[in-house]
């Protein structure tokens, strides 16, 4: 298996992490599949990813987001694409305001 682990450090601040966080889940689960579960905490919040080839967590907190994921055989042979377009939507989240 392959792993891919995405940081960044945002001034969004937790509730609005959060909705782009779920954003992110929804456009995974309608795109491609993705089945998600998001865990909300009082200071930090864990979504939970599995499906098209791919699994892991999304940790979200008012200063920081990080993405571990495993991907599958056939997905791991698309890793440098997946790590691109995941770098692009996070970029893109902290940037938002």
């Amino acid at each position: 298996m392959s792993h891919i682990t995405i940081e960044r450090q945002h001034t969004l601040g937790l509730p609005a992490a959060r909705q782009h966080a779920q954003t992110w889940a929804e456009k995974a689960h309608a795109k491609f599949g993705v089945q998600c579960r998001y865990e909300a905490g009082d200071h930090a919040d864990v979504l939970h990813f599995d499906g098209n080839g791919m699994q892991g967590q999304l940790h979200v907190s008012g200063e920081h987001l990080q993405l571990n994921a495993e991907l599958g055989f056939l997905a791991a042979m698309f890793q440098d694409k997946i790590e691109a377009k995941l770098n692009a939507q996070f970029d893109e989240m902290v940037q938002a305001t």
